[in-house]
């Protein structure tokens, strides 16, 4: 079945000139929800990893509870989000790729960036070894931070797990290969759940367990996918051996991957300096909680539109590697549209349920309240920063990561936080100014990007997407 719409999927529409028919939205909208539909499943997965243990510790005290918690954001800040990052860049290599049928480019490309993210993980580690002195440097508390450290420290092994995961899962991804990466996310999910039981509760470990958890699961989740990636027929034609070409295509995908990266921690390190911000104002375990509670309910939302964005760049990258711009225009259209649909009804669904949906996270009157109030401008975060995380998609698929690793730092640092420290404190908005601080930086963003979106010359891309992938020379200008 996988098969049959892969080489659906690979058809192209009547030499990529067909006008935009409610026929040709619905047959690309097919195309675009059997990625994208999978990929959502496939990200709640991944989140659960990280999500259950930190329920099961919370039922082993308050301090095992902030000590992983603390630890796990941080984690998140300086290691996992920069391979997320850095792993963008075969998003454009491997799509591209696939499109111009250079399928053995996809494997060499793949190689290139498992090399490269393992050994960004090193320096990584000695952070992650050193967070207690760390933490206690930055005025933490010791006995909270020591737990941090030992937690941070136990989930190295998963570090180096996820430097293999990422490039694996966009491998796959370029080819949607999706159902794959469903089966195994699922499966890996099934089989984290008792076995961070066991390691927490059963054998004793608390905290640390929840880590060496974490860590097998990675590892399991890749044994997995590189062993279909090993033996499955629909693999051959992308599947190489080891050879020089990873190393001598390591500065290719540096080119892409460094800005890629940058692009993804400037927006994710400005959520969480919010939240510290937070930790200033009057009142601070109130207005901590509260937007703890919006990030952690648009980081929630996000998970679809990362589907969606995903699909985005996959079927931007295939079809501008085949040289199809009238197909890619198509794809953007379609994505934008589904996307549109789909936030418009979580944000009705989100302003219906606002006095209600406070209780999901506390039984305290004032932090629901204080949520129902917040709920308008969470509905339209939620709009904001959906559609943005599918142009961002839109821009991996076409290689505009330096681009977007600009618009990102004018949008939040020179725009957002600014904005938010001046609403939050100087005008005493308080969290709801510091909330719609980074708001703003997310409207301008969004703002840019589809401003670049909707001027982009398509056959331009097509043929920039065509001489990067055969190489007649080094095109990464927009």
């Amino acid at each position: 079945m996988e098969e049959g719409l892969l080489v659906k999927a690979r058809e192209e529409t009547d030499g990529g000139k067909k006008s935009f028919t409610w026929g040709v939205f619905v047959e690309e909208a097919k195309k675009v929800g059997y990625i994208a539909g999978p990929m959502v499943a496939v990200n709640f997965s991944l989140q659960l990893i990280t999500v259950i243990p930190l329920m099961m510790v919370g039922h082993l005290g308050e301090l095992a509870l902030s000590s992983t918690a603390m630890a796990t954001s941080l984690c998140g800040v300086t290691g996992f989000s920069l391979l997320v990052g850095l792993a963008g860049g075969l998003e454009t290599l491997c799509g591209q790729a696939y499109g111009a049928q250079q399928y053995r480019k996809l494997g060499v490309y793949t190689y290139s960036a498992m090399i490269s993210l393992t050994l960004v993980c090193i320096p990584i580690s000695f952070v992650w070894i050193s967070m207690e002195k760390l933490l206690i440097f930055i005025g933490q508390d010791p006995i909270i931070s020591h737990e941090a450290g030992r937690y941070a420290a136990c989930l190295i092994p998963g570090l180096f797990g996820y430097a293999l995961l990422q490039p694996l899962m966009k491998f796959l991804q370029t080819q949607s290969l999706i159902i794959t990466m469903l089966l195994s996310a699922l499966t890996t999910l099934c089989f984290h759940i008792p076995l961070c039981w066991v390691f927490v509760f059963k054998f004793g470990f608390g905290n640390i367990g929840a880590a060496f958890a974490i860590s097998i699961s990675y590892w399991f989740n890749v044994i997995f996918l590189g062993t279909y990636v090993k033996f499955s027929p629909l693999c051959k034609s992308t599947r190489v051996p080891f050879s020089k070409e990873a190393l001598q295509g390591i500065g290719e995908f540096l080119r892409l991957a460094v800005p890629s990266a940058i692009m993804v921690c400037l927006k994710w390190w400005s959520f969480e300096l919010m939240i510290l911000l937070s930790g200033l104002l009057p009142n601070p375990q109130l207005e901590t909680s509260v937007l703890s509670i919006c990030l952690t309910t648009v980081s929630l939302h996000s998970k679809i539109s990362f589907g969606i964005a995903a699909a985005a760049s996959t079927r931007v990258s295939n079809e501008l590697g085949a040289g199809r711009p009238q197909a890619v225009r198509l794809a953007v259209i379609t994505v934008m549209i589904m996307a549109g649909t789909e936030m418009g009804i979580a944000s009705s669904a989100l302003s219906v349920c606002r006095y209600i949906v406070g209780y999901a996270y506390s039984n305290v009157k004032e932090v629901v309240d204080y949520m129902a109030a917040m709920a308008p401008l969470i509905c339209f975060s939620v709009i904001v920063d959906g559609l943005q995380g599918v142009l961002t998609g839109v821009a991996r698929g076409c290689g505009w990561q330096h681009i977007g690793a600009y618009v990102n730092l004018g949008a939040f640092y020179i725009g957002g936080i600014p904005i938010a420290i001046l609403l939050g404190f100087v005008l005493q908005f308080r969290g709801r100014g510091l909330w719609l601080g980074i708001m703003a930086g997310t409207v301008i963003q969004t703002t840019i990007l589809s401003t670049i979106t909707a001027r982009t010359n398509w056959e331009k891309q097509a043929k920039i997407a065509r001489d990067r992938i055969f190489q007649k020379k080094s095109v990464f200008n927009f």
